[in-house]
Parts: structure tokens; sequence; C-alpha cells
């Protein structure tokens, strides 16, 4: 089946460099194109394209503003072309929390040369995000009701990327598996696609005495780590910060691991943060992370995995298991991409299987 793709872009070049990379690639087909937000809201209403990729500063209307107009008027996995840097970090995680689905990095240089990397990674993510839940809105979760959307559509289109495949279980299902009364040391939370929304959704449930130390794991560019840190801190009660070599483990405070990094845990309550191996698909690791914690704490970790494509952090929470500790996972219906704790609930790894809005206020029951 061909995933059609709408380009909004005020650049002609770029429109035309990356319609040409795109229809190159097996099973794409660009539909349509726009240069500006209002015109990209006026082609996605009459094309009905199933991605669209936006540029987020252009004239008449930004693309932020735009991604917020079509997920109220006509719901569309979108693709934001992101600026490396500190601001184009910020303004990124402003489309994410406004209906973005993903973000890839805006290199005119990669574009002009038609680079093969960008162009594969260009043709993963489109049919990623196309098998994404049309419509979905991130600040859904178990109590927020579902938009006409969503509910008009049929079963095949309102379902995750792996909507084929049977589902593993219902939130809530294996919700007994967790131990009463045990003590923890270490909350351990990991994420891709999807994970900013969602760790705001959680973490922003936490009282400021919340008394375990918190490692985060989200897959994002070295340029994106240190905004997202910030803005995390910015909405929470309990104080986050990016990670940086040496830092303490301390009640309430969550860590994020810095990208292209990886963060493990260490003898005497510190994290180590370490060069990125380049043999790793992912900088930073779930795995290696969550294995780390298993070495250190053994079964007094509380390790959750929520929303993102792939399987990172299965290995490393079967390590934890191993040795006792709690595994939970996002379910399928409130994911971005159900990749990530579908292995976990796969490998019947998970303790608990829950909605996203139910993670933060288990968290707070059980800890």
């Amino acid at each position: 089946m061909t995933v059609s793709v709408l380009i909004v872009d005020d650049s002609g070049f770029f429109r035309r460099r990356l319609g040409e990379m795109i229809n190159s690639c097996d099973g794409l087909k660009v539909i349509g194109t726009a240069s500006n937000g209002r015109e990209g809201i006026e082609q996605a209403i009459k094309l009905k394209p199933d991605v669209i990729t936006m540029d987020y500063e252009m004239p008449v209307m930004d693309g932020i503003t735009s991604v917020r107009e079509i997920m109220e008027r006509c719901p569309t996995p979108i693709l934001m072309f992101s600026s490396l840097t500190y601001e184009g970090a910020r303004v990124t995680l402003d489309s994410l929390e406004a209906g973005a689905v993903d973000y890839l990095p805006k290199n005119f240089e990669e574009v002009s040369k038609n680079s093969s990397d960008l162009k594969k990674t260009l043709s993963d993510k489109i049919k990623m995000v196309a098998r994404a839940r049309r419509g979905q809105n991130l600040s859904y979760g178990s109590s927020a009701p579902t938009s006409p959307a969503v509910e008009n559509r049929s079963p095949t289109q309102a379902r995750s990327p792996v909507s084929n495949r049977p589902p593993v279980a219902e939130a809530g299902r294996v919700a007994t598996k967790t131990k009463r009364n045990k003590s923890y040391a270490l909350l351990a939370i990991g994420t891709s696609t999807g994970g900013p929304v969602a760790l705001q959704k959680v973490l922003t449930q936490l009282p400021q005495n919340f008394p375990l130390p918190i490692v985060l794991i989200q897959h994002m560019p070295s340029t994106f780590t240190t905004a997202f840190a910030e803005r995390l801190n910015s909405l929470c009660k309990i104080r986050v910060s990016e990670a940086k070599d040496g830092d303490m483990l301390r009640p309430g405070v969550a860590l994020l691991a810095p990208g292209g990094k990886q963060l493990m845990v260490s003898k005497g309550g510190k994290v180590r943060v370490l060069a990125g191996d380049e043999r790793l698909n992912y900088k930073p690791s779930v795995d290696i992370t969550f294995g780390s914690a298993a070495n250190i704490f053994g079964d007094k970790v509380l390790a959750v995995v929520l929303t993102g494509m792939g399987s990172d952090g299965c290995e490393g929470a079967k390590l934890l298991k191993q040795k006792g500790s709690t595994i939970w996972a996002q379910d399928e219906k409130t994911s971005v991409i159900y990749g990530m704790p579908m292995a976990i609930a796969r490998a019947n790894l998970a303790d608990e299987i829950l909605p996203l809005l139910q993670v933060g206020e288990r968290l707070c029951e059980v800890v």
C-alpha cells in the first residue's frame, strides 16, 4: 500500500528536493505541497494525506500553529523538520506537544547531495508515522474522551503500528503481579517516539517529596536533551536535570540521559555518563541503563517502559526481572508507537500494563 505524503515548507528548493527523495522511495508518494502553515491546513483537508512533513518557521502561519489546527480539524500523523540547535529543540518540543508524532533534523546539505542515509531515515520515519494512530491526541489518556475523528475510523485505521498483530494484554490485566509493600531504591523510565509528551504526563503527577531517585532514558539528539530537561524541570514538582558524570542519585530528582551518551548507574549512588558506543543503535540506550541498575540495585528497581519504536529496554528488563525487580509497560491504546512496551509485554516481563495517565497515579500509590 502506497503512503501518501503532503510536504509543507516555505523553501521551494526544499519542497522540490524532499519530494524527489520521497517519490524515489518504494511505497511513498508525494500528493501535494504547501508553502506555509495556512496552505498546509487547506491541503491537508482537501488531499487527506497519510502523513504530513512540516517545517516550523514559515510565513502566514508557523508550523506549530498549523499542527494544532490540523490535529483539531483533520487529525493526521505529522513529522516535523527541526534544526539541530537549542532553539530548534525548544520549537520541536512545542510541536510534539501540539500533536506532531516525531521529528527529523532539517539539514540542507544532506538534502542537496541526496544523502542515502537521509533518504533511508526519511523513508523509515514516514512509514512509521503512517502506521501510527491517525488522529492521535497527545493529551490522550485513560480518562480523556475519544474524539469523533477516532471513533468514526475503522478498527484498522484507529489502531497502532502493530495493529496487524493480536493484542498482548489489556491495560490493568496484570496489575496484581506487582508485589505489595515492596521497597524500591530507583525508578527508571525508558521511552522513544512519543516519549517527550508521555514523560511530561507521568512526571508532572509526581509530588515534590517523591521518595525515589529517577533516571530517564529518552531517545533524543544531544542538542535536544538540555532543552528537554529544562522544560520538564519547569513543569514538574520534582527536580529534573540533564545528567552529568558523577551526579548523585537523590530522592525526588530525575536525571535525564544526555543524547549521544550512555547513562549507567554505579556504586555509591552515582551515575556514570559515558561516550556512546558506535556499535549501539541507541545513544542513550534503555538496555544499558536498565542493565546497570540491575547490577547495582538488584530487586529494588521499578522500571517503566513507555511508547517507542523498536525493542530497546527489553534485554535490560530481562536482567532486572532475573534480579526480582518490577517492570511496567504502557498499554497499546495510549502509545503513540507500540513497539518498546509491546516487546516487554510479549516477553511476559510486565508486572503491570497501564494507560499513560494511570502510570503517574500508580507510581504514587506503589512508591
